[in-house]
């Protein structure tokens, strides 16, 4: 479904995600989600690009999308930097597939900045005696957002500039016992190949309890990484 987006005002997030709030005279689109991942896709005249959506209340018509920025790099980035108060966007959705299961015993959250704004979701939609981890992979001390958890969720951050990666903090988690449901995003070759296999094969992670996915691949845009993630799923499903 089309809905359009009127911008009202930005902010800072952290020094590379710029929150944009929209308003819009229907968001019925968002009535029934309530994934924490939910995602739009927006529609600029150099392509579409796609972004989790934050906080939409249907009754006042209003919705927010962090931006990575990163100065002139890509579409969307530098759209977020210029955008003014009474600009316009199109975007198609909500779509999702995620949202924290109360029954599972322990929530393992991991991302790198793409995935702040659903690792920010779904900690917010844990119940207050959840327990678990969330890794959010940031360029540096100065780029950590502020993100609430439930006192049992622990939030480490984990820094490109000293070399720190997702599947290397993932791998050293102490995995503990019970049903552990994972929420794993993020720059595509980290995701799909650092962290992934690590899950599924060797801590045996049933499929139905693991969300794990690339939102973006470095050296690429949005339309070839479309075309890579396409090929990946038909060479696992012929294989």
């Amino acid at each position: 479904m089309s809905t359009r987006l009127t911008v009202t005002s930005t902010e800072p997030v952290t020094p590379s995600l710029r929150r944009v709030w929209f308003r819009s005279d229907d968001l019925s689109a968002f009535a029934a989600s309530e994934d924490t991942d939910r995602y739009v896709k927006l529609v600029f005249p150099d392509g579409v690009r796609t972004y989790t959506a934050l906080f939409p209340d249907v009754a006042a018509g209003t919705v927010a999308i962090d931006f990575v920025v990163h100065g002139d790099e890509g579409v969307a980035g530098p759209w977020a930097q210029r955008a003014q108060p009474g600009d316009e966007l199109e975007v198609n959705g909500p779509g999702g597939g995620y949202r924290p299961d109360p029954s599972a015993d322990v929530h393992l959250l991991a991302g790198d900045d793409s995935a702040v704004p659903a690792i920010s979701a779904a900690l917010a939609a844990l119940a207050d005696d959840a327990v678990g981890q969330a890794f959010v992979l940031v360029d540096d001390a100065a780029h950590e957002p502020t993100l609430a958890a439930p006192a049992g969720v622990t939030v480490t951050f984990l820094h490109r500039e000293a070399g720190q990666t997702l599947g290397d903090a993932v791998r050293a988690w102490p995995w503990p016992e019970g049903r552990v449901q994972a929420f794993v995003h993020g720059e595509a070759q980290e995701v799909m190949h650092g962290v992934r296999p690590y899950l599924l094969r060797e801590r045996g992670l049933p499929r139905a309890d693991a969300s794990i996915s690339g939102y973006w691949r470095a050296g690429r845009t949005e339309e070839s990484f479309r075309v890579w993630k396409r090929e990946l799923a038909e060479a696992e499903s012929a294989g």
